[in-house]
């Protein structure tokens, strides 16, 4: 009994020694919370950059070359006011690439009103840091279709519009804004004017004009290179940077249907030069067509079987003129012409192609042309010929002296000539040419 009374003391005493020890503890210290960095401020000009057009290679080195400046002038942003009916899938990428990783702040613009941001350009415009519309405009429709606006088929088009809607939700999750329309406007195709695009968080600010869009831009936060930033635009100069003279040449080529149109010329014009030699301006006006068609393939995704085909299309028909062939060259160029057009830009990761109807009409008038020329030749070869010893032949001479046997002086063609007659004649009468022998005719008295 006493052992367990001696136990119970004991524990009672270790729990009020505890309790003291507690007590006299220093408490811990809370580790105090630093105080939040204000995000930096960027402030100075912007540079605008104004694309009206497709979005092709062309935009890609416009953009690029707006990206630098902007930096080299440490301008607050660069703003790309757009105008865009869409373009090629590969040149979206690069665009959207650049936009996400720009050390300078991005604001795409889609303005004046009436203006459109159509397929690629709904991810042009969603992967800049700011988004914004002006009144009368409207964005989405970005279902791929080929270059001619006609579906793509087979297993490409799933391919194709998988690939779209995933860079379409991508971009829309890295810059905050509604990611579920983003691949609705891939995969069905939707449309929406800039006040519906603002409340479904597709895009930042509605502006009527770059004055009041760098009015609502200033004190806006955006994330720079995992920094948050301050923009102080409502001040900022503004510093247009347009296109050079190779841009505007290589933007206004890139489109396929263009470039389609510049090779056929080409070609039409190199034929005709080589059917009539010494004519110069069809082969110069060729040759520059074939030249600038060729230096759009640079930039654009070429089946080269299909510009083979072209090629050999051309020269088939040109092969039925010089050697008639009753229309089976003629009819065999003109069907290899035909696939190489539909077969030219037709490329595993190529989603644009030639406009049909285009084809059509370039087809029937190479067609019709070389027709022209076949009976032209044709004609020509019919025809009497009108110089030459060959042109003498049929002509009415007149006899001016007769020197014995069947020996004569006729005047004939403007000229005397020894004659041997055929026949008996008397000074005065009318005689027929009907053969040149060297430097002399052989005549007959003419039909009366």
């Amino acid at each position: 009994m006493r052992a367990r009374w001696l136990a119970m003391v004991a524990v009672a005493l270790a729990v009020v020694l505890l309790a003291i020890a507690a007590l006299g503890a220093p408490a811990a210290r809370a580790p105090k919370e630093k105080p939040a960095k204000p995000p930096r401020e960027i402030s100075g000009g912007v540079v605008l950059i104004e694309i009206d057009g497709s979005i092709n290679p062309a935009t890609v080195e416009y953009i690029r070359d707006g990206l630098k400046v902007a930096v080299e002038q440490k301008a607050a942003a660069l703003i790309i006011q757009m105008d865009t009916p869409g373009g090629l899938l590969e040149s979206t990428k690069i665009i959207v690439k650049d936009l996400l990783a720009s050390d300078v702040a991005t604001v795409v613009y889609v303005a004046p009103g009436g203006s459109g941001a159509i397929s690629a350009g709904v991810f042009v415009t969603m992967a800049g840091h700011v988004a914004a519309m002006a009144p009368g405009t409207n964005i989405g429709a970005a279902h791929p279709v080929a270059g001619g606006g006609e579906d793509i088929e087979g297993d490409m088009r799933q391919k194709v519009e998988n690939f779209a809607a995933s860079l379409s939700k991508t971009i829309a999750q890295e810059r905050g804004r509604n990611a579920e329309w983003a691949e609705k406007a891939v995969r069905e195709s939707v449309s929406i004017t800039e006040r519906e695009a603002l409340e479904l968080n597709v895009i930042d600010i509605v502006a009527r004009d770059v004055s009041d869009l760098l009015a609502q831009l200033d004190g806006r936060e955006v994330a720079l290179d995992g920094e948050r930033v301050v923009l102080r635009t409502a001040a900022a100069a503004v510093v247009a940077h347009e296109m050079n003279w190779r841009q505007r040449i290589l933007n206004m080529i890139a489109n396929p249907n263009l470039a389609y149109v510049l090779m056929a010329l080409g070609m039409l014009g190199l034929y005709l030069e080589f059917y009539n030699p010494g004519l110069l301006f069809p082969g110069v006006f060729g040759l520059i067509c074939l030249l600038l068609g060729l230096w759009a393939t640079q930039v654009l995704p070429v089946n080269y079987t299909g510009l083979a085909l072209l090629a050999a299309g051309v020269i088939l028909m040109t092969a039925e003129v010089f050697t008639p062939s009753f229309g089976v060259l003629g009819l065999g160029g003109l069907i290899a012409f035909v696939l190489g057009s539909l077969f030219l830009f037709e490329t595993p990761d190529s989603t644009i192609a030639v406009d049909r109807r285009l084809i059509g009409g370039i087809a029937a008038t190479t067609g019709s042309a070389i027709l022209l020329m076949g009976w032209l030749v044709l004609r020509a070869h019919r025809r009497q010929p009108a110089s030459g010893a060959e042109g003498m032949v049929g002509e009415i001479g007149r006899v001016r002296r007769l020197l014995g046997g069947s020996r004569a002086k006729v005047f004939v063609h403007g000229e005397h000539w020894d004659a041997i007659v055929d026949g008996q004649v008397e000074e005065g009468d009318e005689v027929e040419v009907t053969a040149v022998e060297g430097l002399r005719v052989r005549v007959r008295p003419a039909p009366s």
